[in-house]
């Protein structure tokens, strides 16, 4: 039987750890050091300088002030890298490590990791860095507070945000309105009550708001939380007989595995899941991997390691970014990955939210559509992604359903079957239109010609301070 030449071709392709031994900094670290989450989270890249002290010369220093630039001028969340993320960038696995200097920094700067996670300035767009109507708090999700740190936008459904700050940040976080630290665009919004305060608050909803019947215990990252605080807030949460799906969340299973393949944080989740299957509660844990070139076996280690302890499934959340993930290549490279060497689900690809200086990253509906279609039928069904907007006041929806969209301005309308709690006594909250922009660079020369002439130019090319956009506490 002839072989069917097809637009993808699968390749199983074996995950290899990249040697952190090749950057000049941690050419001395041991094995023992690496797998330490203590040793990781001590030596995460927090500045220009200590980019600088772990990559030697292998950067020239344009590309430093280059970054340095958009830390000042553009960069929505501040500077954290743990040791594990930035070895994974130009990991020269498959091949020689490029000579130092202009070789190397080209590949650096068309490394699909490095782009999400350490933006510089040349990255961002000069005519659209931000979309009009990007907010700061894109989902509202902090509108939907039914006590502080809980957001209740789905009917059955509760985000719990136990956490401020994570192990790593990226450059699109979402939740840049509240996680880690500010930056000179962004003051961010901080928890008031202290942590034990806020999980008792979000647990007593929860014991009076019988039907919430899953949480995503988030922040943040969980990974942030001390292991004994951690389980204990589970422990509390399993006791509640309406709750029938938790879903730990944190990127840190890949950021840093380590974390995750602590005996302490093992252990624990070993015991938490005997608790949950003895309940009947589904537990499972969702990451979030946006590159073939972040699953190496430390993260594969991390999610068996979950799975072994009683942990029901692992699954992914990537989102969709342009110069990350935006072909079907790269996005079936990564969920065979995933699936075949991680035993990581992948569940859903976000199309990224509309926050601001976030453009650069940002690819159109029909874009997204197209790569729903592209990589159907290569994967089993329930491990084939779904992509999803997440349109504001309405949800996850299925890119293809959309109820309406103009591609010659980007405007999709998308409606809901479900009300919020900002919309308890809104009669017309089904029926109601609600709004997604594509970027204004992807549309057609006629759509860009009429952004050009309803949008405040000159506040985009030069955006005021977004804590001006969204006050904090408003």
């Amino acid at each position: 039987m002839s072989i069917v030449e097809q637009p993808y071709s699968y390749r199983r392709r074996p995950l290899v750890e990249p040697d952190w031994r090749r950057l000049p900094g941690w050419a001395g670290v041991s094995a023992q050091e690496w797998s330490s989450a203590q040793w990781q989270r001590a030596h995460c890249v927090k500045t220009v300088r200590q980019l600088h002290d772990v990559m030697g010369d292998l950067l020239t220093e344009g590309f430093y002030v280059d970054l340095e630039r958009d830390q000042a001028e553009r960069a929505t969340m501040s500077m954290l890298l743990p040791p594990q993320m930035l070895s994974t960038m130009v990991p020269a696995v498959d091949g020689p490590m490029p000579s130092a200097g202009a070789a190397y920094t080209r590949a650096f700067y068309a490394d699909p990791v490095r782009r999400y996670m350490l933006p510089v300035f040349s990255d961002r767009r000069s005519d659209w860095p931000s979309h009009p109507y990007a907010t700061r708090d894109s989902l509202h999700e902090h509108d939907m507070w039914a006590v502080e740190g809980l957001t209740h936008r789905y009917p059955t459904k509760v985000l719990a945000e136990l956490v401020s700050t994570c192990p790593q940040y990226c450059g699109h976080c979402t939740r840049m309105d509240l996680v880690g630290t500010s930056t000179p665009q962004v003051a961010k919004l901080r928890f008031g009550l202290k942590p034990v305060d806020r999980q008792t608050g979000i647990l007593d909803y929860l014991r009076r708001t019988p039907q919430v019947r899953d949480v995503v215990v988030s922040g943040g990252d969980v990974a942030n939380l001390p292991w004994h605080s951690l389980e204990a807030f589970l422990m509390r949460l399993l006791e509640i007989d309406s709750i029938r799906d938790v879903r730990l969340a944190t990127k840190a299973l890949m950021g840093m595995p380590q974390h995750w393949l602590s005996p302490d944080v093992v252990e624990g989740v070993g015991r938490v899941a005997t608790v949950a299957r003895e309940r009947g509660v589904n537990l499972a844990i969702h990451t979030h991997i946006n590159s073939v070139l972040s699953v190496t076996p430390a993260v594969a280690a991390a999610a068996k390691a979950m799975l072994d302890a009683g942990v029901g499934a692992v699954r992914n959340q990537g989102v969709l970014l342009a110069g990350v993930n935006d072909s079907p290549e790269a996005l079936l490279d990564l969920c065979f990955a995933l699936q075949d060497e991680a035993m990581i689900q992948p569940y859903y690809f976000y199309m990224c939210d509309m926050i601001p200086f976030s453009e650069h990253w940002r690819v159109s509906l029909a874009h997204a559509q197209h790569l729903q279609h592209a990589i159907m039928g290569y994967l089993p069904g329930f491990a084939t992604p779904r992509v999803v907007c997440d349109v504001p006041f309405v949800g996850k929806r299925w890119v293809h359903q959309v109820d309406s969209y103009d591609r010659e301005l980007g405007i999709s309308s998308w409606r809901k079957n479900y009300r919020t709690s900002l919309e308890a006594d809104d009669g017309d909250a089904l029926t109601r239109d609600h709004v997604y922009y594509d970027p204004i660079h992807t549309l057609p020369e006629t759509g860009q010609r009429w952004w050009q002439e309803h949008a405040d130019a000159a506040a985009l090319v030069t955006p005021a301070p977004l804590a001006h956009l969204h006050p904090i506490g408003a």
